[in-house]
């Protein structure tokens, strides 16, 4: 779990790693403030199979395409990018053609998400075999 930018409001990201981690995922936050390099980093030390990027400060359209494009660069296209927070409906279109799997905004339920991901996780899983 992410917060790249400067947007410094991570309750929210903070409620979602708790729900996966009751949820049985092995959850890491990296923090406040993160550079999409932080970030990407981050994945490949952890060999993480998601991460999750929570965006409240309207910067989504220039962060998670630089997140995308370093993941690629680091040979990790495989991880399952979820991105949360206030993105507008028109831009999650966006986000999914540039690689995004899924796209969580306010009010989605806690149990669907995790759910969400367990599901992506194991069809990717299974798709690899």
């Amino acid at each position: 779990m992410a917060k790249p930018g400067l947007d410094g409001h991570d309750r929210g990201a903070k409620v979602i790693a708790r729900a996966l981690r009751d949820a049985g995922f092995e959850v890491i936050y990296t923090g406040l403030h993160q550079t999409p390099e932080q970030v990407v980093v981050a994945v490949v030390q952890e060999d993480a199979d998601a991460v999750g990027l929570s965006l409240l400060s309207g910067a989504h359209m220039t962060l998670v395409p630089r997140i995308m494009k370093l993941l690629a660069e680091q040979g990790r296209s495989d991880v399952l990018v979820v991105c949360g927070g206030i993105i507008p409906d028109a831009d999650i279109p966006v986000l999914k053609q540039a690689g995004v799997a899924e796209v969580f905004t306010p009010g989605a339920p806690l149990q669907r998400i995790a759910e969400w991901l367990a599901g992506a996780l194991d069809a990717r899983e299974e798709a690899a075999t």
